[in-house]
């Protein structure tokens, strides 16, 4: 039984390729979600966000087409194609497109950190 899902496997694709940008919106695919960690693309179409909000785990974002503008707490990033940000757990944070944009997002729940620590 496989964890992740919405996803082709025993294929080497392109990640950007498995989510659209359509107008007007933001979409997600669920890729993984369970206790320990969850892992979403989305993609945004140019002048949509997600409003602040905090997450239970750390969550790392990393760009896979476009650029995006991610407020975490008091600071602001620009964060291009090809980049990462982290955004720790409990912090409160919120996405922008100034133009469309495609993200992977994986988010740790702190259930995981304490399975490794065992």
């Amino acid at each position: 039984m496989s964890c992740l899902k919405n996803i082709r496997q025993k294929a080497v694709l392109p990640l950007a390729g498995e989510i659209t940008v359509c107008p007007g919106q933001v979409v997600s695919k669920t890729l993984a979600q369970n206790s320990a960690v969850s892992i979403t693309l989305f993609s945004f179409d140019r002048g949509e966000e997600i409003g602040s909000h905090d997450s239970e785990g750390d969550a790392m974002v990393q760009v896979l087409e476009g650029m995006g503008l991610f407020t975490v707490g008091e600071n602001v990033f620009r964060v291009h194609a090809g980049e990462t940000l982290v955004m720790p757990a409990k912090i409160k944070h919120s996405v922008h497109a100034e133009e469309s944009f495609k993200m992977l997002l994986t988010v740790v729940f702190p259930d995981a950190a304490k399975g490794e620590s065992k």
